[in-house]
């Protein structure tokens, strides 16, 4: 399927690896322009060179923390104006219910709400004023069935997912589309971290871990940064221009829900 998205320019954050990567990749496939972003140099740059040498797109890097500041400014100065925002971030540590600070919650909200909050608000304008533009905001599954270790990830992206379901509806007469993309455990270096944590608190093998988690799978495995970046493109392409403020799962059926 053509996307009708070749030529467009995209700004992908968090994307050296893992779901980010698979979402830049996916958009490079369909002929789009990238500016990249990564907090490691290195990674960021071999990922950017990989992605020009197969698909043959331009591809621009910004390595820096989106989570910051300083971080959204280099990559707001760098992106210029931009067709595609995908938005993320490392999510948070997991924990018990009394460990966690108000420090460790405003990190949370500043990483996975008001950073993409931060970015939307910058680039929301431009693709209202050129009528057209697309944003994808890579969430977690948790927002549909919170998980108890995760409370720092389910407070903050919650509360993205209520600013994403009023602000997608108000830019939706410009062409403007807002969506939020729900990973469920796919095979990443996040998944990696969480089945470590598993690992040491029950005393077990990775993969003893690995599979126990993939047993709670309908699918029976871990996704893909493929398929998920294949979702990621057909949601920034012309012919999802009738999807608005939605929460799409991509969990391999890990969610027992109807709605």
């Amino acid at each position: 399927m053509d996307l009708g998205i070749r030529g467009r320019r995209a700004l992908v954050c968090a994307s050296s690896k893992g779901l980010g990567r698979g979402c830049a990749e996916a958009l490079a496939a369909a002929g789009v322009d990238l500016v990249l972003n990564g907090r490691g140099a290195e990674a960021l740059e071999a990922t950017a060179t990989a992605i020009r040498d197969r698909h043959g797109v331009s591809v621009a890097t910004v390595a820096a923390d989106v989570a910051t500041e300083a971080g959204q400014a280099a990559l707001l100065e760098a992106a210029g104006a931009v067709d595609i925002l995908v938005n993320n971030a490392g999510g948070p540590p997991p924990g018990l219910w009394s460990d966690w600070t108000r420090d460790d919650f405003i990190r949370a909200l500043d990483a996975n709400m008001l950073a993409p909050i931060a970015l939307m608000k910058a680039l929301l304008p431009g693709m209202i004023g050129q009528g057209w533009g697309r944003v994808v905001n890579i969430t977690s599954q948790a927002v549909k069935a919170p998980i108890p270790v995760l409370g720092l990830s389910n407070s903050a992206r919650a509360g993205l997912t209520g600013y994403v379901a009023g602000t997608s509806r108000q830019v939706a007469r410009h062409g403007v589309t807002i969506n939020n993309l729900l990973p469920g455990i796919h095979a990443t270096d996040r998944a990696i971290s969480l089945d470590q944590g598993v690992t040491k608190a029950e005393g077990i093998t990775m993969e003893e871990a690995k599979a126990r988690r993939a047993a709670t799978i309908p699918a029976g495995r871990y996704g893909t940064i493929e398929e998920f970046g294949a979702m990621c493109a057909f949601l920034c392409s012309v012919h999802a221009g009738f999807i608005v403020g939605q929460n799409i799962l991509l969990d391999g059926g890990a969610v027992t829900a109807t709605l």
